[in-house]
Protein backbone atom coordinates (compact mmCIF):
# COMPACT_ATOMS: atom_id res chain seq x y z
CA UNK A 1 0.00 0.00 0.00
CA UNK A 2 1.40 3.40 -0.96
CA UNK A 3 0.91 6.53 1.11
CA UNK A 4 -1.75 7.72 -1.30
CA UNK A 5 -3.70 4.47 -0.64
CA UNK A 6 -3.52 5.04 3.11
CA UNK A 7 -6.92 5.37 4.86
CA UNK A 8 -6.08 8.97 5.72
CA UNK A 9 -5.53 9.87 2.08
CA UNK A 10 -3.88 13.11 1.00
CA UNK A 11 -4.58 16.70 1.99
CA UNK A 12 -6.98 18.36 -0.44
CA UNK A 13 -7.72 21.62 1.37
CA UNK A 14 -6.45 23.74 4.27
CA UNK A 15 -8.80 26.49 5.46
CA UNK A 16 -9.12 28.91 8.36
CA UNK A 17 -12.17 29.94 10.38
CA UNK A 18 -12.06 32.77 12.90
CA UNK A 19 -14.27 32.98 16.00
CA UNK A 20 -14.65 35.53 18.76
CA UNK A 21 -16.43 36.08 22.04
CA UNK A 22 -16.65 39.11 24.34
CA UNK A 23 -14.64 38.90 27.54
CA UNK A 24 -16.79 39.57 30.58
CA UNK A 25 -16.10 42.80 32.42
CA UNK A 26 -13.50 43.91 29.87
CA UNK A 27 -10.95 41.34 31.05
CA UNK A 28 -9.18 40.63 34.31
CA UNK A 29 -6.19 42.07 36.13
CA UNK A 30 -2.88 40.31 36.52
CA UNK A 31 0.86 40.99 36.47
CA UNK A 32 2.30 41.20 32.97
CA UNK A 33 5.28 42.62 31.04
CA UNK A 34 3.63 46.04 30.59
CA UNK A 35 2.83 46.52 34.27
CA UNK A 36 6.27 45.17 35.17
CA UNK A 37 7.77 48.01 33.17
CA UNK A 38 5.30 50.82 33.91
CA UNK A 39 2.49 50.46 36.45
CA UNK A 40 0.39 53.05 34.66
CA UNK A 41 -0.01 50.74 31.65
CA UNK A 42 -3.32 48.96 31.13
CA UNK A 43 -3.06 45.63 32.95
CA UNK A 44 -6.22 44.31 31.29
CA UNK A 45 -4.68 44.20 27.82
CA UNK A 46 -3.71 40.50 27.72
CA UNK A 47 -6.79 38.62 26.58
CA UNK A 48 -7.57 36.22 23.75
CA UNK A 49 -11.13 36.96 22.65
CA UNK A 50 -10.51 35.52 19.17
CA UNK A 51 -9.80 31.91 18.30
CA UNK A 52 -8.65 30.41 15.01
CA UNK A 53 -9.69 26.98 13.77
CA UNK A 54 -7.63 25.40 11.00
CA UNK A 55 -9.39 22.61 9.10
CA UNK A 56 -7.42 20.13 7.01
CA UNK A 57 -9.63 18.19 4.61
CA UNK A 58 -8.45 14.93 3.08
CA UNK A 59 -9.18 12.97 -0.09
CA UNK A 60 -11.09 10.44 2.03
CA UNK A 61 -13.53 13.10 3.26
CA UNK A 62 -12.05 13.51 6.74
CA UNK A 63 -11.65 16.95 8.31
CA UNK A 64 -8.93 17.35 10.91
CA UNK A 65 -9.14 20.21 13.40
CA UNK A 66 -6.32 22.36 14.75
CA UNK A 67 -6.49 25.73 16.46
CA UNK A 68 -4.58 28.79 17.57
CA UNK A 69 -5.28 31.51 20.12
CA UNK A 70 -2.12 33.61 20.10
CA UNK A 71 -2.80 36.58 17.77
CA UNK A 72 -5.45 34.42 16.11
CA UNK A 73 -6.49 37.07 13.60
CA UNK A 74 -2.93 37.32 12.23
CA UNK A 75 -2.41 33.60 11.58
CA UNK A 76 -4.74 32.93 8.60
CA UNK A 77 -2.52 34.76 6.11
CA UNK A 78 0.44 32.58 7.10
CA UNK A 79 -1.56 29.37 6.92
CA UNK A 80 -3.27 30.14 3.63
CA UNK A 81 -0.44 31.77 1.68
CA UNK A 82 2.68 30.05 3.04
CA UNK A 83 1.74 26.69 4.55
CA UNK A 84 -1.30 25.45 2.63
CA UNK A 85 0.58 25.22 -0.72
CA UNK A 86 3.22 23.04 0.99
CA UNK A 87 0.70 20.75 2.68
CA UNK A 88 -1.92 20.32 -0.05
CA UNK A 89 -1.46 17.11 -2.00
CA UNK A 90 0.75 15.50 0.63
CA UNK A 91 -0.16 12.20 2.34
CA UNK A 92 -1.67 12.88 5.75
CA UNK A 93 0.37 10.08 7.31
CA UNK A 94 3.68 11.79 6.49
CA UNK A 95 3.36 14.20 9.40
CA UNK A 96 7.04 14.34 10.30
CA UNK A 97 8.08 15.16 6.74
CA UNK A 98 5.29 17.72 6.37
CA UNK A 99 6.38 19.39 9.62
CA UNK A 100 9.93 19.73 8.34
CA UNK A 101 8.70 21.23 5.08
CA UNK A 102 6.66 23.86 6.90
CA UNK A 103 9.42 24.66 9.38
CA UNK A 104 12.26 24.88 6.89
CA UNK A 105 10.26 26.87 4.35
CA UNK A 106 9.39 29.46 7.01
CA UNK A 107 12.74 29.46 8.84
CA UNK A 108 13.87 32.88 7.60
CA UNK A 109 10.86 34.62 9.14
CA UNK A 110 8.93 32.17 11.29
CA UNK A 111 11.18 30.18 13.63
CA UNK A 112 9.36 31.53 16.67
CA UNK A 113 6.19 33.46 17.34
CA UNK A 114 3.41 33.57 14.79
CA UNK A 115 5.13 31.37 12.23
CA UNK A 116 5.36 28.53 14.72
CA UNK A 117 1.80 29.10 15.92
CA UNK A 118 0.59 28.66 12.33
CA UNK A 119 2.64 25.46 11.91
CA UNK A 120 1.24 24.20 15.22
CA UNK A 121 -2.38 24.62 14.13
CA UNK A 122 -1.81 22.74 10.86
CA UNK A 123 0.15 19.99 12.61
CA UNK A 124 -2.58 19.44 15.23
CA UNK A 125 -5.15 19.18 12.45
CA UNK A 126 -3.05 16.54 10.68
CA UNK A 127 -2.83 14.41 13.85
CA UNK A 128 -6.59 14.75 14.34
CA UNK A 129 -7.19 13.67 10.73
CA UNK A 130 -4.86 10.70 11.07
CA UNK A 131 -6.56 9.53 14.26
CA UNK A 132 -9.98 9.86 12.66
CA UNK A 133 -8.82 7.91 9.58
CA UNK A 134 -7.47 5.05 11.71
CA UNK A 135 -10.38 5.13 14.14
CA UNK A 136 -8.19 5.72 17.21
CA UNK A 137 -7.64 8.61 19.65
CA UNK A 138 -4.52 10.68 19.13
CA UNK A 139 -3.09 9.51 22.46
CA UNK A 140 -2.98 5.98 21.05
CA UNK A 141 -0.87 7.26 18.16
CA UNK A 142 1.54 8.70 20.74
CA UNK A 143 2.08 5.48 22.64
CA UNK A 144 -1.18 4.92 24.44
CA UNK A 145 -3.02 6.40 27.40
CA UNK A 146 -1.19 5.98 30.72
CA UNK A 147 -4.17 6.69 32.95
CA UNK A 148 -7.95 6.69 32.72
CA UNK A 149 -8.19 10.30 33.90
CA UNK A 150 -5.84 13.27 34.03
CA UNK A 151 -5.39 15.36 37.15
CA UNK A 152 -5.93 19.04 36.35
CA UNK A 153 -5.47 22.24 38.27
CA UNK A 154 -8.03 25.02 38.39
CA UNK A 155 -6.36 27.93 36.65
CA UNK A 156 -7.96 31.27 37.42
CA UNK A 157 -7.80 33.21 40.71
CA UNK A 158 -6.72 36.50 39.17
CA UNK A 159 -5.31 39.36 41.22
CA UNK A 160 -8.00 41.13 43.19
CA UNK A 161 -8.35 44.09 45.52
CA UNK A 162 -10.92 42.04 47.44
CA UNK A 163 -9.37 39.17 49.36
CA UNK A 164 -12.86 38.04 50.35
CA UNK A 165 -13.81 37.63 46.68
CA UNK A 166 -10.57 35.76 46.00
CA UNK A 167 -11.22 33.42 48.95
CA UNK A 168 -14.77 32.76 47.78
CA UNK A 169 -13.54 31.86 44.30
CA UNK A 170 -10.92 29.49 45.71
CA UNK A 171 -13.57 27.84 47.88
CA UNK A 172 -15.71 27.28 44.79
CA UNK A 173 -12.95 25.22 43.18
CA UNK A 174 -12.37 23.29 46.39
CA UNK A 175 -16.08 22.47 46.48
CA UNK A 176 -15.86 21.29 42.85
CA UNK A 177 -13.24 18.73 43.86
CA UNK A 178 -10.00 20.29 42.64
CA UNK A 179 -6.86 19.49 44.63
CA UNK A 180 -4.52 21.73 42.63
CA UNK A 181 -4.85 25.45 41.91
CA UNK A 182 -3.02 28.28 40.17
CA UNK A 183 -3.43 31.95 40.96
CA UNK A 184 -2.06 35.15 39.41
CA UNK A 185 -0.09 37.95 40.96
CA UNK A 186 -1.09 41.54 40.29
CA UNK A 187 1.81 43.71 41.37
CA UNK A 188 5.39 44.01 40.12
CA UNK A 189 8.59 46.06 40.44
CA UNK A 190 7.01 49.51 39.89
CA UNK A 191 4.72 48.85 42.88
CA UNK A 192 7.62 48.53 45.33
CA UNK A 193 7.53 46.74 48.67
CA UNK A 194 3.88 47.59 49.19
CA UNK A 195 3.11 45.58 46.06
CA UNK A 196 5.24 42.71 47.34
CA UNK A 197 3.23 42.55 50.54
CA UNK A 198 0.00 42.69 48.55
CA UNK A 199 1.17 39.79 46.37
CA UNK A 200 1.97 37.74 49.44
CA UNK A 201 -1.51 38.44 50.80
CA UNK A 202 -3.01 37.02 47.61
CA UNK A 203 -1.13 33.76 48.11
CA UNK A 204 -1.82 33.62 51.84
CA UNK A 205 -5.54 34.04 51.18
CA UNK A 206 -5.73 31.17 48.70
CA UNK A 207 -3.46 28.85 50.73
CA UNK A 208 -5.67 29.27 53.78
CA UNK A 209 -8.71 28.23 51.74
CA UNK A 210 -7.26 25.27 49.82
CA UNK A 211 -5.30 23.86 52.77
CA UNK A 212 -1.78 22.62 53.25
CA UNK A 213 -2.22 19.35 51.31
CA UNK A 214 -3.28 20.99 48.04
CA UNK A 215 -0.88 21.88 45.26
CA UNK A 216 -0.80 25.66 44.84
CA UNK A 217 1.04 27.44 42.03
CA UNK A 218 1.38 31.15 41.25
CA UNK A 219 1.98 33.00 37.98
CA UNK A 220 3.75 36.34 37.44
CA UNK A 221 3.21 36.24 33.64
CA UNK A 222 6.58 37.78 32.71
CA UNK A 223 5.88 40.77 34.96
CA UNK A 224 8.92 40.73 37.27
CA UNK A 225 12.69 41.15 37.04
CA UNK A 226 15.37 39.05 38.70
CA UNK A 227 15.92 41.20 41.80
CA UNK A 228 12.18 41.44 42.43
CA UNK A 229 11.75 37.70 41.94
CA UNK A 230 14.62 36.95 44.32
CA UNK A 231 12.91 39.01 47.02
CA UNK A 232 9.49 37.50 46.32
CA UNK A 233 10.56 33.85 46.56
CA UNK A 234 11.89 34.48 50.07
CA UNK A 235 8.59 36.04 51.08
CA UNK A 236 6.59 33.23 49.44
CA UNK A 237 8.61 30.30 50.79
CA UNK A 238 6.32 29.66 53.81
CA UNK A 239 3.38 28.99 51.49
CA UNK A 240 5.03 25.96 49.84
CA UNK A 241 4.17 26.71 46.22
CA UNK A 242 4.60 23.78 43.86
CA UNK A 243 6.04 26.25 41.37
CA UNK A 244 6.46 29.93 40.55
CA UNK A 245 5.59 30.53 36.91
CA UNK A 246 7.01 32.99 34.35
CA UNK A 247 8.67 35.31 36.83
CA UNK A 248 10.81 36.91 34.10
CA UNK A 249 10.54 37.77 30.43
CA UNK A 250 11.06 34.58 28.39
CA UNK A 251 14.42 35.45 26.83
CA UNK A 252 16.15 36.17 30.16
CA UNK A 253 17.60 32.66 30.44
CA UNK A 254 20.52 33.86 32.54
CA UNK A 255 18.04 35.28 35.02
CA UNK A 256 15.96 32.10 34.96
CA UNK A 257 19.06 29.97 35.53
CA UNK A 258 20.09 32.10 38.53
CA UNK A 259 16.58 32.06 39.96
CA UNK A 260 16.26 28.29 39.49
CA UNK A 261 19.53 27.76 41.38
CA UNK A 262 18.64 30.10 44.23
CA UNK A 263 14.89 29.76 44.71
CA UNK A 264 13.39 27.50 47.39
CA UNK A 265 10.34 27.33 45.08
CA UNK A 266 10.64 25.37 41.79
CA UNK A 267 10.69 27.66 38.77
CA UNK A 268 8.43 27.05 35.76
CA UNK A 269 8.22 28.65 32.34
CA UNK A 270 8.06 27.91 28.62
CA UNK A 271 4.61 28.88 27.37
CA UNK A 272 6.36 31.59 25.34
CA UNK A 273 9.08 29.31 24.01
CA UNK A 274 8.39 27.99 20.52
CA UNK A 275 11.06 25.44 19.54
CA UNK A 276 12.65 22.26 20.78
CA UNK A 277 16.00 24.05 20.38
CA UNK A 278 14.78 26.74 22.75
CA UNK A 279 13.71 24.15 25.32
CA UNK A 280 17.07 22.44 24.86
CA UNK A 281 18.75 25.68 25.87
CA UNK A 282 16.49 26.02 28.93
CA UNK A 283 17.47 22.50 29.98
CA UNK A 284 21.17 23.00 29.24
CA UNK A 285 21.31 26.13 31.38
CA UNK A 286 19.25 24.66 34.21
CA UNK A 287 16.78 27.50 33.73
CA UNK A 288 13.58 25.74 34.90
CA UNK A 289 12.29 22.75 36.83
CA UNK A 290 8.92 22.66 35.06
CA UNK A 291 8.51 23.14 31.30
CA UNK A 292 5.26 24.64 30.05
CA UNK A 293 4.96 24.61 26.28
CA UNK A 294 1.57 25.00 24.67
CA UNK A 295 1.05 22.40 21.95
CA UNK A 296 -0.55 25.02 19.70
CA UNK A 297 2.54 27.24 19.99
CA UNK A 298 5.50 24.85 20.14
CA UNK A 299 5.06 23.29 16.71
CA UNK A 300 2.06 21.10 17.37
CA UNK A 301 1.90 17.54 18.61
CA UNK A 302 4.90 16.54 16.49
CA UNK A 303 7.22 18.77 18.52
CA UNK A 304 5.40 18.61 21.85
CA UNK A 305 6.18 14.93 22.33
CA UNK A 306 9.84 15.60 21.53
CA UNK A 307 10.04 18.24 24.26
CA UNK A 308 8.42 15.73 26.62
CA UNK A 309 11.15 13.21 25.77
CA UNK A 310 13.82 15.83 26.45
CA UNK A 311 12.27 16.64 29.82
CA UNK A 312 11.98 12.97 30.74
CA UNK A 313 15.68 12.44 30.02
CA UNK A 314 16.61 15.20 32.48
CA UNK A 315 14.04 14.45 35.17
CA UNK A 316 11.92 17.56 34.56
CA UNK A 317 8.15 17.86 34.64
CA UNK A 318 6.11 19.07 31.69
CA UNK A 319 2.78 20.73 32.42
CA UNK A 320 1.43 22.27 29.18
CA UNK A 321 -0.11 25.69 29.11
CA UNK A 322 -3.87 26.23 28.81
CA UNK A 323 -5.42 22.77 28.77
CA UNK A 324 -7.51 21.85 25.68
CA UNK A 325 -7.84 18.49 23.98
CA UNK A 326 -4.57 18.66 22.07
CA UNK A 327 -2.62 19.22 25.29
CA UNK A 328 -4.57 16.54 27.14
CA UNK A 329 -3.72 13.90 24.52
CA UNK A 330 -0.04 14.73 24.98
CA UNK A 331 -0.31 14.63 28.79
CA UNK A 332 -2.27 11.36 28.68
CA UNK A 333 0.52 9.62 26.78
CA UNK A 334 3.78 11.13 28.05
CA UNK A 335 5.53 10.02 31.27
CA UNK A 336 6.99 13.48 31.91
CA UNK A 337 3.52 15.03 32.38
CA UNK A 338 2.09 14.75 35.93
CA UNK A 339 -0.96 16.97 35.39
CA UNK A 340 -2.51 19.56 33.10
CA UNK A 341 -3.92 23.06 33.26
CA UNK A 342 -7.67 23.62 33.20
CA UNK A 343 -9.66 26.83 32.86
CA UNK A 344 -13.03 26.34 34.60
CA UNK A 345 -15.76 27.43 32.17
CA UNK A 346 -17.63 29.76 34.50
CA UNK A 347 -17.10 32.82 32.27
CA UNK A 348 -15.00 33.93 29.31
CA UNK A 349 -12.67 36.37 31.03
CA UNK A 350 -9.33 36.08 29.22
CA UNK A 351 -10.28 33.79 26.32
CA UNK A 352 -8.54 30.60 27.43
CA UNK A 353 -11.99 29.42 28.51
CA UNK A 354 -13.42 29.95 25.02
CA UNK A 355 -12.81 26.40 23.69
CA UNK A 356 -15.51 25.12 26.04
CA UNK A 357 -18.01 27.14 23.97
CA UNK A 358 -16.35 26.43 20.61
CA UNK A 359 -15.72 22.67 20.55
CA UNK A 360 -18.12 19.84 21.25
CA UNK A 361 -16.19 17.16 23.10
CA UNK A 362 -13.82 19.53 24.89
CA UNK A 363 -13.19 17.72 28.21
CA UNK A 364 -14.92 18.98 31.34
CA UNK A 365 -13.40 18.39 34.76
CA UNK A 366 -15.13 16.28 37.37
CA UNK A 367 -13.61 16.04 40.81
CA UNK A 368 -10.47 17.80 39.64
CA UNK A 369 -9.81 15.37 36.77
CA UNK A 370 -10.64 15.18 33.06
CA UNK A 371 -11.44 12.09 31.04
CA UNK A 372 -10.81 11.97 27.30
CA UNK A 373 -13.80 10.58 25.46
CA UNK A 374 -12.03 7.86 23.47
CA UNK A 375 -13.36 9.14 20.14
CA UNK A 376 -11.06 9.01 17.10
CA UNK A 377 -8.61 11.86 16.68
CA UNK A 378 -8.81 14.58 19.30
CA UNK A 379 -12.45 13.75 20.02
CA UNK A 380 -13.73 17.26 19.31
CA UNK A 381 -15.82 18.95 16.63
CA UNK A 382 -16.42 22.62 15.85
CA UNK A 383 -19.86 23.49 17.24
CA UNK A 384 -19.84 27.11 18.45
CA UNK A 385 -22.54 28.24 20.85
CA UNK A 386 -23.46 31.60 22.30
CA UNK A 387 -21.60 33.89 22.95
CA UNK A 388 -18.97 32.52 20.55
CA UNK A 389 -19.63 33.47 16.96
CA UNK A 390 -17.81 33.00 13.66
CA UNK A 391 -16.69 36.24 12.08
CA UNK A 392 -16.08 37.09 8.45
CA UNK A 393 -12.52 37.55 7.29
Amino acid sequence: MTETDHPAGVVTDVRCRLFEAPTEGGGVRYANPLRGWDASRDERGFAFPRWLVVEVETSTGIVGIGDAALAADLIPAIVETRLAPLVTGRPVVEIQETWQLMYRASMAWGRKGLGMVAISAVDIALWDALGKALGVPVHDLLGGRRTETIRVYASRLYGSDSLDDLAAEAQRYVDEGFTAFKQRFLWGPPDGRKGMRANVELVRTVREVVGDEADLMADAYMGWNLDYARAMVRLLEPYELRWLEEALIPDDLEGYAALTRESPIPIAHGEHEFTIAGFGEIVRRGAARVLQFDTNRVGGITQAVKVCGLAEAFGLDVVPHAGQAHNYHVVASQPACPMAEYFPPHAIEVGNELPHWLFAGEPLAEGGRVRLNGEPGLGIEVQPRDPVREIAR
